[in-house]
């Protein structure tokens, strides 16, 4: 395992940080879903990343009593807030009342004292964002998280987020959203106004739903038990389900063979090969697949390799930054 800066800050996470989105606690029994946490920690990973929504809180409560054990200082672990947690009214957003009470139960679930990172999962157009981060503020000045990140803003989001964490004097130090070689949205604006703010990307999806990792065939039906035949991960694949996607994913074959790697190791090297990606978020339902992934960091492609990725896909990449803005929430649902 390899470790980078988050962003600017002082803080060293590991390449590729355990994310445990839709699979614990909903698609995966406890017992896999420690075996795959124990699996990232023999493989040197140190960062996992969860969210109060995933599976309605249970996420976050396997993952704390997984970690349980491990010595905490030796751990990053980061939680996300926004998305509803209830029926309430307030049980939603970036409120401070929403804020305040959700960090405290992140924190009972995981069964710690403090996350390492709290990130906003996402902008909230009905909170005025300095009430946002003034409440992120009180959260950090309370020990209760160490540094303060988003998830899917835009450039312009983030700017102001920034100058608003630099006038409470709060580190604002990352951007979490979706990126992959099929998936570069982030590369028009978000990322260069994040390198000029010292903003590092964890990104996820670096496999594009699995779609990277060639199991897809063109004219043929999903494998079964494949994120794209769950009920809830197929929402998000669909959308690379097309013959036209996956019989350009197909050509990358001999050139992952070229570099020693499969597709699902080529796919995540090559988001890592960005200077402005601190890490990529990598999921799993069984402990080989951690294992698998994980040989993908510390990798340094060809220049000329990236160049033929980049060709092979290029008729099906989306890189419109406007998607970022088109793909967040206008009102919390």
């Amino acid at each position: 395992m390899q470790y980078r800066h988050l962003g600017s800050s002082g803080m060293i996470i590991s390449e590729l940080v355990y994310g445990n989105w839709i699979t614990h606690g909903s698609q995966v029994e406890e017992n896999a879903a420690v075996a795959c946490v124990r699996a990232a920690l023999n493989n040197g990973i140190t960062s996992f990343d969860t969210a109060d929504v995933y599976a309605g809180g249970r996420a976050e409560e396997v993952l704390g009593r997984a970690l349980k054990p491990e010595r905490r200082e030796g751990l990053e672990i980061f939680t996300k807030v926004y998305h509803p947690m209830g029926e309430g009214k307030n049980d939603r957003g970036l409120s401070r009342k929403h804020i305040m009470e959700s960090i405290d139960n992140s924190l009972r679930r995981l069964q710690t004292d403090y996350v390492d990172l709290y990130q906003a999962h996402r902008y909230d157009q009905e909170t005025p964002l300095e009430e946002t981060m003034e409440a992120f503020a009180d959260v950090v000045r309370s020990g209760k998280a160490h540094y303060i990140g988003v998830s899917e803003w835009t450039a312009e989001q983030i700017r102001e987020g920034h100058r608003l964490a630099r006038e409470l004097r709060i580190p604002l130090v990352s951007n979490q959203p979706q990126y992959s070689a099929l998936w570069r949205v982030i590369e028009g604006e978000v990322v260069p106004a994040s390198r000029e703010l010292g903003i590092g990307q964890i990104v996820f999806s670096p496999i594009a739903q699995g779609v990277l990792t060639g199991k897809y065939l063109p004219g043929a039906a999903p494998p079964e038990g494949s994120r794209a035949t769950d009920e809830r991960g197929s929402t998000f694949v669909a959308r690379y389900l097309r013959d036209e996607v996956l019989e350009r994913v197909q050509l990358l074959k001999p050139l992952a063979e070229e570099a020693g790697l499969t597709l699902a190791q080529l796919a995540v090297a090559w988001v890592l090969q960005n200077d402005n990606v601190s890490a990529a978020i990598i999921g799993a339902s069984r402990p080989e697949q951690v294992s698998e992934n994980a040989v993908a960091a510390g990798v340094r492609l060809d220049a000329d390799l990236v160049a033929k990725m980049n060709e092979a896909l290029a008729p099906v990449v989306v890189t419109d930054p406007g998607k970022t803005a088109e793909n967040a929430p206008k009102s919390r649902s």
